[in-house]
């Protein structure tokens, strides 16, 4: 298993806009195919941050992910909303793997 993290670099007068777009990605990306952990939005401290993450079985199945996103009515129409509004200034995605496991019981 993959998890991809997204740093997103927003606009801090559009955080609105971005929690509207987090919110399509909650209804298109786990039809798409991943697991969605959630979209997270500034609260405290810097307010042009936010993440976005999700995980996948592989790096084919991100490559399968993707192509279904871009197909997806609410995926193209949430791309061209946030080209429209501008409120994501840089984005940037890493994938990572779980290293920690097996977890300890609290």
């Amino acid at each position: 298993m993959i998890t991809c993290f997204i740093r997103y670099a927003i606009e801090p007068t559009k955080k609105a806009d971005f929690e509207t777009y987090a919110r399509n990605w909650g209804q298109a990306i786990p039809r798409c195919g991943a697991d969605l952990i959630g979209y997270f939005a500034p609260h405290e401290g810097s307010s042009t941050l936010a993440y976005g993450v999700y995980s996948l079985p592989s790096l084919a199945a991100y490559e399968d992910y993707r192509a279904k996103l871009a197909a997806d009515p609410l995926g193209r129409e949430n791309y061209d909303f946030a080209m429209q509004r501008k409120f994501i200034r840089r984005e940037d995605r890493t994938f990572l793997r779980l290293a920690s496991a097996p977890h300890g019981k609290p």
